[in-house]
């Protein structure tokens, strides 16, 4: 796959790996996928405009407060923007919002990445609000890019991940709407067809 090709749900998304600073560790890092995929970890990215800006230090510190949850369920998530690593150290230590932030935050200056998942905006230089949930494989199985504006719900994310989580080990289910981990899911036939309202009773 070429640079300029965009990823679509199912597609095996290419390697690629991109220079990170991990609060955490108050260090800097890398983030790849091919290492991910090697610990078979999943992997979230949570593409963002810029930092230093308004809308998103609230994602950031909404996800934070998910972030254990994700990683319990196997994930590895990153914060990506076309901002620098050393952008993302300033930011992380000067905007109270983000002190609960302990995931990679990731540099995609080139827009290289943000360009690979369709949401690299030419006329500004920065990435949409765009989420992606890549499975251990290295499947893109999830997609959602919201423009500047508007902010996203990581609680929406985490019952996202838990769903695509519970179909790895039930390939042969679906999850209906709102699914959320003990709730009835669905056995696809022929039977149901025009019946799934007596399925879920």
């Amino acid at each position: 796959m070429n640079d300029t090709a965009i990823l679509t749900v199912g597609q095996d998304v290419p390697d690629f790996e991109m220079e990170t600073y991990e609060p955490a560790k108050a260090l800097f890092g890398k983030l790849s996928l091919a290492e991910l995929k090697k610990q078979n970890k999943w992997t979230i990215l949570v593409f963002y405009p810029a930092d230093f800006t308004f809308v998103c230090p609230t994602e950031l510190a909404d996800l934070a407060e998910k972030h254990a949850e994700l990683q319990k369920l196997g994930a590895e998530v990153a914060t990506v923007s076309t901002d620098t690593k050393f952008s993302h150290l300033a930011w992380r230590d000067s905007e109270k919002l983000l002190a609960s932030v302990k995931y990679p935050m990731a540099a995609d200056p080139t827009g290289k990445v943000s360009r690979m998942f369709g949401v690299y905006d030419a006329a500004t230089g920065l990435a949409l609000r765009g989420t992606f949930i890549i499975n251990p494989g290295g499947k893109l199985v999830s997609s959602e890019v919201n423009f500047y504006n508007v902010g996203r719900d990581a609680a929406e994310l985490v019952r996202k991940m838990q769903a695509n989580e519970y179909l790895v080990q039930h390939p042969a289910e679906a999850c209906p709407a709102k699914w959320t981990p003990g709730k009835k899911t669905l056995k696809p036939s022929e039977k149901m067809v025009g019946k799934v309202f007596e399925a879920l009773q």
